[in-house]
């Protein structure tokens, strides 16, 4: 019986990336074999097992045939003979084919330390094209080493583009495509996750909403770069930049802006804290994604203008949260960024009452960690423009302190005689108006 680490661990430590997960194939060996040292076994479609100690997963060598759609169409087989090599043909790329043994001794049949070093995503073999999830986890891999300068091979993307032509991604449960999505969202260069799919015909089949966005005109004195495709991809550029590293990894953009810290850093464990940024990161992403879906469906006759897209946007997030069964808290910021992200761009022109209004109907005064991931997320939009990348973004000081003034008065400060019932709750409305007036001297 002979033990392999295999898959992230050893691509990402042969990149001195970071990981913190670690799989391991076990060969030569039967579920008896693996019960019998103490380990549980877990999953249902082929025997994967816990460590007794440390909990990691253990899996036997397996090969795999299709049968049926989607990803879950495999027959499993399982046997003490199954070598390492024939285990890890059946993985989609061949940086992911690389195990390493007790010794430290690397397992490479398919030669991804080579495409490691040329920094190409290579599929393994033609049964690349049998597990329609690996057009997502193509593209994500993609995003994820941008920064290095990975590039897709010419022969893996036109299997992509085989397996969407083929009509595979509608076999996709709902929640497997999510999840792709969602961790996508969360690495460094997420536009790059977006332009792989739109360039393979994914992101048509997935996000139909997304793609209508490339090729429609905006005002060129508000958005030089003209194409809204193009700005949802600069605006998830800038919410990458602003967010990098919540989940724990190093910064690629080592200058953050403190507003993306969580508010409760110090709260839970380490791990928790970790999973708690992760989501926060994916969440601004998402709703940098969507924000502008209204312009997707602007008429023809009053382009480049897209007078009230907010509000037809709205339909078009519940339309893509409703299909990928996205967490309600990814829904619920994306809604408030898709309708309220031009009152914040606006807010220093705002009148205080108005202000007032916004921050409630975003929720500022209840949960401010959703107000820090509104906020950025509409920096991000109004960075997200040829030109205006480095420019500042006042108005989400400003939101922030008006949110702090709101917030401190209390019943206390209106007391007065006949001051009682409803007229305590108009007394305190005036009285966060009139300290919101004065952040700016109104």
């Amino acid at each position: 019986m002979n033990t392999y680490l295999v898959g992230g661990a050893v691509r990402d430590s042969l990149l001195g990336f970071p990981y913190t997960e670690r799989d391991w194939v076990v060969v030569g060996a039967t579920p008896q074999h693996m019960l019998d040292a103490g380990y549980t076994q877990v999953g249902r479609d082929f025997p994967v097992f816990l460590h007794p100690e440390t909990k990691e997963e253990y899996a036997l060598a397996r090969t795999e045939r299709k049968q049926g759609h989607g990803y879950t169409g495999f027959v499993v087989h399982t046997d003490p003979g199954i070598s390492i090599e024939d285990d890890l043909r059946r993985r989609d790329l061949t940086i992911n084919a690389i195990a390493r043994d007790d010794d430290g001794r690397l397992v490479d049949p398919y030669n991804g330390r080579d495409d490691l070093e040329d920094r190409v995503l290579r599929h393994v073999s033609p049964a690349f094209t049998e597990d329609p999830l690996r057009v997502l986890r193509v593209a994500r891999f993609a995003a994820r080493y941008a920064t290095l300068d990975f590039r897709i091979a010419e022969e893996t993307l036109a299997l992509m583009r085989t397996i969407v032509d083929q009509g595979e991604l509608a076999h996709l449960p709902a929640e497997r495509v999510w999840t792709e999505i969602e961790r996508a969202l969360r690495e460094a260069s997420p536009q790059v996750f977006i332009e792989v799919l739109r360039d393979c015909g994914a992101l048509r089949a997935l996000l139909p909403e997304v793609d209508a966005l490339f090729g429609v005109p905006q005002k060129a004195e508000h958005h030089p770069e003209i194409d809204t495709g193009r700005h949802t991809l600069m605006v998830l550029e800038q919410a990458a930049r602003l967010t990098w590293s919540l989940d724990g990894s190093p910064a690629a953009y080592p200058s953050r802006d403190p507003r993306s810290k969580a508010a409760d850093e110090n709260a839970g464990t380490p791990a928790a804290q970790s999973s708690e940024r992760a989501q926060a990161n994916s969440r601004v992403v998402f709703a940098a994604l969507t924000h502008d879906l209204g312009k997707g469906i602007t008429p023809e006759d009053i382009l480049p203008s897209h007078r009230g897209h907010e509000g037809a946007g709205l339909p078009l997030v519940n339309a893509v949260c409703d299909r990928l069964k996205a967490p309600n808290a990814h829904r619920h910021l994306a809604l408030a960024v898709c309708e309220h992200h031009l009152n914040s761009h606006r807010a220093l022109e705002l009148r205080p009452a108005t202000v007032l209004k916004l921050l409630e109907s975003i929720g500022a005064l209840r949960d401010h960690t959703r107000f820090e991931e509104f906020l950025l997320s509409c920096e991000a939009d109004s960075r997200g423009r040829l030109g205006f990348e480095g420019r500042p973004y006042p108005q989400a000081d400003y939101l922030l302190k008006a949110a702090e003034a709101a917030q401190s008065v209390t019943a206390a400060d209106v007391k007065a005689p006949g001051v009682e019932g409803k007229a305590i709750g108009e007394a305190i409305r005036q009285e966060r108006i009139r300290r919101i007036g004065l952040l700016r001297g109104s």
